[in-house]
């Protein structure tokens, strides 16, 4: 009987654990004076493509393409999250960005030099606690 209850709470834990990871994020509140980044939205040009430079950061199981990426502070970055394998997201806490499969792209104008801890948001398996990287914002 008491295995059964083990079991069951076992089982609870792991998806909750699995749905909060994956979850829409409602309550985000963007704080650029703690963060050092301006919200810019998404800049179009006529042709509709993004204005200021482009950051694609691509996933895959357990790694992101690069180790570092490095950005100019200042000048306004879109984050393009690109998820190649498996199921991930991208957090850079510092920065108040989270960017998964349902919302990749967002505009930001890093305002403070440094670097910055980046890493996936979703649980995605055994290699989850490895997958991170570094952005650098280097004075302009």
């Amino acid at each position: 009987m008491m295995k059964k209850y083990l079991l069951i709470g076992m089982t609870t834990a792991m998806l909750v654990l699995t749905t909060a990871c994956g979850g829409q994020g409602g309550g985000n509140t963007n704080s650029s004076q703690q963060s050092g980044v301006t919200d810019t939205g998404v800049a179009t040009s006529e042709n509709g493509a993004a204005s200021g430079e482009q950051l694609v950061v691509k996933a895959t199981n357990y790694a992101f393409d690069q180790k570092e990426y490095h950005v100019k502070k200042g000048q306004p970055v879109t984050i393009v999250f690109q998820n190649e394998e498996g199921n991930h997201g991208l957090a850079i806490p510092a920065l108040n960005v989270k960017l998964d499969s349902s919302n990749s792209t967002m505009t930001v104008t890093p305002e403070q030099a440094g670097q910055f801890d980046m890493a996936c948001s979703i649980m995605c398996g055994s290699g989850h606690s490895t997958m991170v990287a570094k952005l650098i914002v280097d004075e302009a």
